[in-house]
């Protein structure tokens, strides 16, 4: 299961079954579950821990230092939970001690090729990177989120779960759960409703869904009444009160 060619330090800790393909490195400090695959060509260093049965393809760099100047060495990590697809060339940095000192993913994500996960971005379960999507850094994501091929997010933005960004968006502030973004700067077209029926949304929650989509964006409400209006819309529909929660949230201001 592991190549002849692959350097695996001493101290590394490798579970069951795990596979590690030709002329990968594998440093000190990396921690790899049951039954991962490791491709040709991969470089896992630093404070790295990886799940079980997950798949990495070539070429990827995971658990490198921050792109940030401030970075000092501290033993920072980088954290990968269960059955994730990372395709080719992804690049997934160490968080940095001015914030959670951990960048993390979750499980079940599909994270395409060229993917760069910047220092301290949580990535939620269940995601969709489409190619060369990128954080920057302290990003976070939510839960079944799909980011369109060459999306851009900047620092400190949140995307919400079930949030779907079009190809090339530039997203500069935070996008809320439910919602479907494009542009440059990426702006709200309306909710994600063929994904939610895809995962099971009934259609009274869909249409609460739209309903708090037209209170957010279509009635020229300000962002406070907005807000207001949503939290007693969330007592009739409890799918609500995840966009309700999450503008309480926002630090950066939501796309408008």
């Amino acid at each position: 299961m592991i190549h002849e060619t692959a350097i695996i330090h001493p101290g590394a800790q490798l579970g069951m079954n795990v596979s590690v393909g030709p002329y990968s490195i594998i440093g000190e400090h990396v921690q790899i579950g049951d039954g991962t695959t490791v491709a040709a060509h991969v470089v896992i260093n630093g404070h790295t821990s990886i799940g079980c049965d997950n798949r990495i393809f070539q070429f990827c760099s995971l658990g490198e230092i921050p792109q940030d100047k401030k970075y000092a060495g501290e033993p920072t990590r980088l954290e990968i939970g269960d059955r994730n697809v990372i395709r080719e060339f992804c690049t997934f940095n160490l968080g940095t001690v001015q914030d959670a000192g951990a960048t993390r993913v979750g499980n079940d994500n599909w994270i395409m090729a060229y993917v760069h996960l910047a220092h301290d971005c949580q990535v939620a379960n269940n995601t969709i990177f489409a190619n060369n999507a990128s954080l920057a850094g302290h990003v976070h994501v939510g839960d079944y989120a799909i980011l369109g091929g060459f999306t851009g997010v900047h620092q400190f933005c949140k995307i919400g779960a079930h949030v779907m960004t079009g190809i090339s968006s530039v997203v500069f502030k935070d996008i809320p759960p439910y919602v479907m973004a494009a542009g440059q700067p990426a702006a709200p077209h309306g909710i994600n409703s063929e994904g939610l029926k895809r995962r099971g949304f009934s259609p009274a929650a869909l249409t609460g869904l739209k309903r708090a989509y037209k209170t957010l964006y279509r009635e020229g409400l300000s962002f406070g009444e907005a807000q207001a209006k949503l939290a007693l819309l969330a007592a009739e529909v409890p799918e609500v009160a995840l966009m309700s929660d999450f503008l309480t949230q926002s630090d950066r201001g939501i796309i408008r």
